[in-house]
């Protein structure tokens, strides 16, 4: 079997990091996207010294002119992508509440948890076409879930963050559209739940480790088959919608 070819964005720390070494070392070939050229190239010199092949891919998700850079130097080096793994993001909402929280942070939160994954989605989308067995995989947020939110029972009811939540939510829809359409080219799209995990993020502090966070993300970027696509899941099963 060829090597995989797997880019993941914001790979330079926490779980898009904890992602590339767990895939590195499981034999895929890893292109680490980041957005700082020093910050990222450090990240690709602490995979190469465990003995994982890892490149650096310098995008920033909100930059256009960096995502088609990216998008040339892949097809340059390698003619295609098998695994594109949208793990950038941020939270910027600080817990403020729905009534007040300013359209501006808004709009941050989108322009990298959605506008930026589905520019580069669709930027790479040639890309995975050329692979035998490619796959997309967006890292979304239980906190996403319509399902959940709106139920008294769970955690997530009471949420403050609906810029970020909101965002998640559009993700999952990109997810389930993007799979319907892109079925007939046998590339899956599916949506991972990595949980509250702890990292140095503006919401990180969870009571989940990095490695916890990213388990599912590697079942399905090294499942022998590629059957599974147009899901949100997490390590326990499926998360509604």
């Amino acid at each position: 079997m060829m090597t995989r070819l797997t880019l993941i964005t914001g790979a330079d720390r926490g779980m898009g990091f904890e992602t590339a070494k767990e895939l590195g070392q499981k034999g895929q070939h890893i292109l680490l996207g980041a957005r700082n050229e020093e910050r990222g190239q450090a990240a690709v010199d602490q995979l190469r010294a465990l003995g994982i092949t890892a490149d650096l891919v310098v995008i920033d998700v909100t930059d256009e002119a960096t995502i088609q850079a990216a998008v040339q130097q892949v097809t340059s080096d390698f003619g295609h992508l098998d695994i594109l793994i949208n793990n950038a993001g941020i939270a910027l909402d600080n817990y403020e509440r729905a009534s007040t929280l300013p359209v501006a942070t808004i709009r941050q939160d989108f322009d990298v948890n959605f506008f930026g994954l589905v520019a580069v989605t669709q930027a790479f989308i040639p890309l995975l076409r050329q692979s035998q067995d490619a796959r997309i995989i967006n890292i979304s947020s239980a906190v996403g879930s319509l399902t959940l939110a709106s139920d008294p029972t769970t955690s997530i009811y009471r949420h403050s963050a609906m810029g970020y939540q909101a965002s998640k939510s559009a993700v999952n829809l990109f997810t389930v559209d993007l799979a319907n359409d892109l079925q007939a080219d046998h590339i899956s799209v599916n949506a991972v739940n990595p949980g509250w995990v702890a990292t140095d993020s503006p919401v990180g502090g969870g009571p989940k480790t990095v490695e916890e966070g990213v388990a599912r993300t590697i079942e399905l970027a090294t499942a022998s088959t590629n059957d599974v696509t147009g899901t949100f899941s997490d390590t326990d099963g499926i998360v509604p919608w």
